[in-house]
């Protein structure tokens, strides 16, 4: 999952970032409005953290004009305390969420996690495909109960799968999914990291999709159809 964070305050977004990433996701950072703007128009995010107060421009501004442009990421807004109005206009901006400073890292994460499940159509923080279960708060996964133990960038990978159970996923969205901006990208690795996580995962979840990418599906599910 990659986070955009939108923060002009460089201890604060440091903090933000390092706490994110320690979580397993993959995060990129403007420190202004109009850099904001950049990003979320041309790069794919799983969710946006958004202070309001910003350099160049505002971040209401930006809020709305992804929206006008039709950008659905989940954006959670930092707000002042106490300023009832400013949670106000970021919620009537498009906003999903918001948090208000000063906070803690640990709300601010299960904030985006609930973000990201909803805006993925899950309601539960621990997430099921046949007899393997992935647990967002925790990063952890087991098959039929017993770990599994998963490497920092294959974790990222089959959660992003995860959370789009039933879709057919290209090498190239799952590159931009689990990589930050900064990473030299390579989607040639990506079947790498899926046939490791098959064998580590010992059961037939992740399918190829011949020309198109991979789908992550149970037995039943497919049995089903």
């Amino acid at each position: 999952m990659r986070i955009l964070i939108v923060e002009d305050d460089a201890e604060l977004a440091g903090q933000m970032m390092a706490t994110l990433k320690d979580a397993g996701y993959a995060v990129d950072h403007a420190p202004d409005g109009e850099e904001a703007h950049f990003l979320g128009d041309t790069e794919p995010y799983d969710a946006v953290v958004l202070d309001l107060g910003l350099p160049v421009m505002d971040g209401l501004s930006v809020l709305r004009k992804w929206r006008e442009d039709g950008k659905t990421m989940p954006v959670l807004i930092l707000t002042a305390r106490d300023t009832w109005s400013e949670k106000v206009s970021g919620l009537d901006a498009g906003a999903d969420d918001y948090v208000t400073k000063p906070f803690e890292l640990a709300e601010l994460l299960a904030r985006l996690r609930a973000l990201i499940r909803r805006a993925a159509g899950h309601a539960s923080s621990e997430l099921q495909c046949g007899p393997a279960t992935l647990d967002t708060r925790n990063a952890r996964v087991w098959v039929s109960g017993e770990p599994v133990r998963l490497t920092a960038l294959e974790f990222k990978l089959f959660s992003y799968l995860m959370h789009h159970q039933g879709q057919v996923i290209s090498r190239t969205e799952l590159t931009e999914h689990i990589y930050d901006q900064d990473f030299d990208r390579d989607s040639n690795t990506i079947e790498v990291f899926v046939n490791r996580i098959r064998k580590k995962l010992g059961v037939e979840l992740i399918h190829t999709v011949r020309g198109l990418g991979y789908r992550l599906e149970s037995e039943n599910a497919k049995a089903s159809d």
